[in-house]
């Protein structure tokens, strides 16, 4: 098997496997949002958690959909136009990441964590 197409595999296989992840995910956040909700009866208390994990689940697979992306656009047709919207495939990734982030954590993800949630400095 030529090295091309094993790539184009393995490009395809990332791209598989961003879907699953981020199917999977959000299946599970809804099916344990349901549990909250059926034992607490308080909506707004499920929700939150169910809206974070449904957020994880879209930022982990937006990862191996960004290595799919990479590995075919660069390894299987390394041409200008391929990298440009390879360039702007990741720009629009990464602008979604950073906005999901921040709305998951309430702050940038180069912001660290604050000393009242635990992170901090180390001797602090």
């Amino acid at each position: 098997m030529p090295t091309k197409e094993i790539i184009q595999w393995v490009g395809e296989f990332l791209d598989l496997a961003g879907g699953v992840v981020i199917a999977v995910g959000v299946a599970f956040a809804t099916v344990v949002f349901l549990h909250r909700w059926w034992r607490t009866r308080q909506f707004l208390d499920a929700y939150r958690p169910y809206r974070q994990g449904v957020g994880r689940a879209i930022l982990l697979g937006l990862e191996f959909l960004v290595g799919g992306d990479i590995i075919r656009s660069v390894a299987v047709s390394p041409t200008f136009a391929s990298v440009g919207v390879l360039a702007l495939i990741v720009l629009i990734r990464t602008f979604l990441s950073f906005s999901l982030q921040v709305e998951l954590d309430g702050r940038w993800p180069w912001q660290g964590m604050g000393p009242m949630s635990g992170g901090g400095a180390p001797g602090r």
